[in-house]
């Protein structure tokens, strides 16, 4: 009798953090390699050893490029990992990106925190230095999409498009006789940037996010939401600000916002792209052509129309500019980034609007500003909320409840198990009830830490 052992390391019962290995006669499979966010009892597991032995994993798989899917490689590697990184040439050169940029992040605010004297870590340290960020790189192995990787003699995988951001994909994994199916996180249908998602046809064991699995998203409109915020900016004299990811969703807004002034839906109002990371994301859109909708031409016409910030000082000219404006900044969950900075100065002016785009995971500032919190603790101080708090979520990159039983609405079979991970308990159970009254599938919500034994 032939098992698989799965261990569910991460992004089970919580959003972040995915990390799940398939323990094989032949081989140990790694899929995704992400970082907790938000809740600080998450965060804390980062720093703790993964209950694994992590020199016995053979391979890594990446669905794709955000933190919480590849932000431990470098932990990974420095406990021994020395086996391949695989994924799409975007997903690569997006984690390169991502990576680094963390690197630099936790390196500046190690050095902040034991400046200032605000941690209780003496002397506090980097998760990962820049340097080891750049050495996890030595382990990456491109693929193209949809092209079958044998890994063993009995184990293959393949990736396949499935929206999200650029890059991103959903695994097939074969081992022995049964498929495994990773979904990653699932992208939009009719996205403004990509091509709608690629759809299963079979899977044996089948892990789905569920991110959004107890939402539809609202079908309100992005850009007139966008237009009506320009337009009470200028009249206030104020900054909208908009925190945002640095991959898809940056290039999204700049998108959205060029084409409402190319319709004349707002005036020449500047327009501020403060995020180092997301500048070099820009490049990944036009080394990948294939992989988005975006012409060419109507590329660089946007970037002309923004004002790329490259530097920290220009950060604090655009700050001090009296003119009405919008800045668009990292992070998305205004966990970090050069959004903290406008915020430090500007979040108690009653003219700065905040607009959260997409999800907000628990324990971040982005949730706490859309729940109505009247202060925000940054770097150990408390400035009180006296700007004004918008949130859409039909910006968001993740599917929500319809369109994921939509992308699960092609498989042939019934899967033997369905486990649904990515997402937090009460999205899950929503979900789960759904897929059930559906389809008819039992369906698993896993504990974190939790092991799965399944024949193969």
């Amino acid at each position: 009798m032939r098992t698989a052992k799965i261990h569910f390391l991460g992004a089970a019962r919580t959003v972040t953090g995915s990390k799940f290995i398939v323990e094989t006669p032949e081989i140990n499979i790694m899929i995704d390699c992400g970082m907790f966010q938000g809740l600080k009892e998450l965060r804390e597991r980062n720093w703790e050893p993964l209950p694994f032995n992590v020199s016995s994993i053979d391979v890594v798989l990446l669905t794709h490029g955000h933190l919480d899917h590849t932000g431990y490689l470098p932990r990974l590697v420095k406990q021994g990992f020395r086996g391949k990184i695989i994924a799409t040439r975007p997903t690569l050169a997006v984690t390169k990106i991502i990576l680094e940029d963390s690197g630099k992040i936790h390196e500046e605010e190690a050095e902040k925190a034991n400046k200032e004297g605000y941690s209780k870590h003496r002397p506090a340290l980097p998760f990962y230095t820049i340097r080891e960020a750049e050495a996890t790189q030595n382990f990456f192995s491109p693929v193209s999409k949809d092209e079958w990787i044998e890994l063993s003699d009995h184990c293959k995988c393949r990736f396949r498009y499935n929206g999200h951001i650029i890059g991103s994909t959903f695994i097939d994994l074969q081992i022995f006789d049964k498929l495994f199916v990773f979904s990653g996180d699932i992208g939009r249908t009719n996205d403004h940037l990509l091509y709608n998602p690629e759809k299963p046809e079979w899977a044996d064991y089948l892990f789905v996010e569920s991110t959004y699995g107890n939402k539809l998203h609202p079908q309100d409109s992005v850009t007139e939401t966008l237009a009506s915020l320009v337009t009470k900016t200028i009249y206030k004299r104020g900054t909208l600000i908009v925190p945002s990811f640095a991959v898809e969703r940056l290039q999204v807004l700049m998108y959205l916002m060029w084409k409402l002034f190319r319709e004349n839906r707002i005036p020449n109002i500047p327009i501020f792209i403060d995020s180092p990371m997301g500048n070099n994301v820009m490049s990944v859109f036009e080394r990948f052509p294939e992989w988005h909708k975006l012409p060419p031409n109507d590329f660089k016409a946007i970037q002309n129309r923004m004002e790329i910030i490259t530097s920290y000082r220009e950060t604090w000219e655009t700050i001090d500019d009296p003119r009405p404006k919008v800045v668009i900044a990292g992070s998305g969950m205004v966990t970090g980034g050069r959004v903290l900075t406008y915020l430090k100065q500007l979040v108690d002016e009653p003219n700065t609007d905040i607009l959260l785009v997409g999800f907000q995971a628990e324990g971040t500032r982005g949730r706490q500003l859309l729940e109505g919190a009247h202060e925000l603790k940054i770097f150990g101080k408390y400035y009180p909320v006296k700007a004004e708090v918008h949130h859409v979520e039909s910006l968001s990159a993740h599917a929500d409840q319809g369109e994921i039983i939509d992308w699960l609405s092609e498989v042939k079979n019934i899967p033997e198990q369905t486990f649904l991970i990515h997402g937090e308990h009460t999205a899950q159970e929503a979900l789960r009830t759904k897929i059930a009254d559906i389809f008819g599938w039992r369906v698993n919500t896993p504990h974190l830490f939790e092991n799965v034994t399944v024949m193969i």
